[in-house]
């Protein structure tokens, strides 16, 4: 695969991120590009996670704060960010969270 491929197989699903993970040890010497986007697609999904998990339990206390999960849609657009980022071999950060994964999961350099 190449390693706009595997950029943008980091954004699609945790096992877009995996599959990437692993084809991308294949590549030597690592490619910067898809090691960028392999933080950022992690930090989005942890970031989505916890917060659905946050929200879902919010909206299930108070059921009146159910337009909260609008969230959702801006998720959404970053990801479709984060995508086309990956497509145009562009190492930007995904707005809002980005900067915050920049230089996290050191496991990735290996």
């Amino acid at each position: 695969m190449s390693n706009k491929t595997l950029s943008i197989l980091s954004y699609i699903t945790i096992i877009g991120w995996i599959v990437s993970f692993i084809k991308s040890k294949d590549h030597l010497p690592k490619n910067d590009l898809v090691t960028y986007h392999l933080r950022q697609g992690l930090g989005f999904f942890l970031v989505s996670f916890i917060l659905n998990i946050a929200l879902s339990i919010i909206v299930a206390m108070i059921p009146s704060l159910y337009f909260i999960n609008l969230v959702g849609i801006v998720l959404f657009i970053i990801w479709i960010i984060g995508i086309i980022n990956a497509a145009n071999e562009q190492k930007k950060a995904l707005p809002i969270i980005g900067k915050a994964f920049e230089n996290k999961f050191g496991f990735l350099d290996r």
